[in-house]
């Protein structure tokens, strides 16, 4: 485990990430939650049906049910005859049984009467008089109709413990009657600002100054990522109050973020006050990323600890690639979610050099294109900047070892969500 910033200790970002993969963080503890409060929380246990969907056989078109079998062979030349037995009504159940050449009158979704095992578009028939209707075109059994277990059957796994829950995903929930489910707790995530330089954005600031960006781009990320955000503050230059805030917020806190501070440096003592929370300790401290370089990832007794650089490119790339994958795990969403980036392709608009000793990850604005494609443009600048995340549209990232991007090679954007 290392606690100080060496060049020989970088790490690539896959040993980052492996590294993070294979700890062991807590997840967080789990609720009921009513369905309606239940939108993007991640499900606690595999959910289900206590019952079929939608219960009853429906129909998907107007028109009327009918025995397939009395249609096959109908034509505009040669329509079948069928009877009229009744109306189906939306709501109610069909109070007669259908027999053969017989037709019933139905809307969509309404209930299929007993006998029936299709339904003929109105558009394929021709109504005679009130006793009679024309079939001008044949249907198959089981056509224009959903079968009373067609949608869920009962018994059926519906959603499975780790799933995040999408707006679809609690309309299925009602629809079987489910109203309370059980979901893991948000994680909270501590943020703390540091350094003698960092003003609230509601101060001027003076000579050597600059205002707190950093806690609150986290906030977003957090709350975008599922986690509520507590910030803890600006703590200036002053390691005794650093670290009392830090014991602060890992024992009110699942996850701990700190920006500035991860940087070789006279006063950056982050690390070393990161390493004192409890054990492993620190996992790695520096990755071959840029922006992001000196990125410091812990574990106290099972909560994820992160020291970030101070400049918000680097915050938002470290975010993305690391802690959200980490702040994922510990809300209790299966692995397999965090796959889920949103990207697009997309033409590269310059030639761009890359440092070939580490993975690069350049931010890009999407420009309109005649050819299908998108143009990525890079927006060049320091990671410092703040307008340079604010003009971006996403990144895309220089794998490790290669000399950088062509002009009109075709890239995939990792779009900002």
């Amino acid at each position: 485990m290392k606690s100080v910033f060496h060049k020989k200790d970088i790490i690539n970002t896959d040993e980052a990430s492996a590294l993070l993969k294979k700890t062991e963080f807590l997840k967080t503890a789990t609720e009921d939650c009513p369905i309606e409060q239940a939108y993007h929380r991640v499900l606690a246990e595999d959910i289900f049906s206590p019952e079929d969907l939608p219960g009853f056989s429906r129909s998907t078109m107007d028109g009327y049910a009918v025995f397939a079998e009395d249609t096959y062979g109908a034509s505009e030349a040669s329509p079948a005859y069928l009877s009229i037995s009744g109306r189906i009504l939306m709501g109610k159940g069909a109070d007669f049984t259908l027999k053969r050449g017989q037709a019933a009158e139905i809307p969509t979704g309404g209930m299929l009467p007993e006998g029936a095992n299709a339904v003929v578009m109105y558009e394929h028939t021709n109504r005679i008089d009130d006793s009679m209707v024309e079939i001008l075109k044949p249907v198959a059994s089981g056509e224009n109709i959903i079968r009373a277990d067609e949608d869920i059957k009962k018994g059926e796994l519906v959603l499975t413990a780790g799933h995040r829950l999408r707006p679809q995903d609690i309309g299925a929930l009602a629809g079987v009657g489910i109203t309370v489910v059980r979901v893991f707790k948000r994680p909270v995530v501590s943020i703390i600002s540091t350094g003698d330089e960092i003003v609230p954005p509601d101060e001027p600031i003076g000579p050597g100054k600059v205002r707190d960006i950093n806690s609150y781009n986290l906030y977003g990320l957090v709350m975008d990522a599922g986690g509520i955000p507590k910030k803890k503050g600006i703590i200036r230059d002053d390691p005794e109050r650093l670290e009392s805030v830090l014991m602060d917020a890992i024992s009110s806190s699942d996850m701990v973020l700190i920006t500035g501070g991860s940087s070789v440096g006279e006063r950056d003592y982050t690390a070393e006050l990161i390493s004192k929370l409890g054990k492993p300790g620190i996992l790695f401290h520096g990755v071959a990323i840029k922006p992001g370089k000196p990125l410091i990832a812990a574990s106290a007794e099972g909560k994820p600890v992160f020291g970030l650089p101070g400049h918000p490119a680097a915050v938002t790339v470290c975010f993305n690639n690391f802690i959200k994958p980490v702040l994922k795990t510990i809300a209790g969403e299966n692995p397999k979610g965090h796959l889920k980036l949103c990207s697009t392709r997309a033409y590269f608009s310059r030639n761009l050099s890359s440092n070939p000793g580490r993975e690069e990850h350049i931010r890009v604005k999407l420009l309109y294109s005649d050819s299908g494609l998108p143009i990525a443009e890079p927006v060049l600048g320091k990671s410092g900047l703040i307008k340079t995340l604010v003009e971006a549209d996403g990144v895309v990232v220089i794998p490790k070892g290669v000399n950088g991007l062509y002009e009109g090679q075709e890239v995939e954007v990792i779009l900002f969500q």
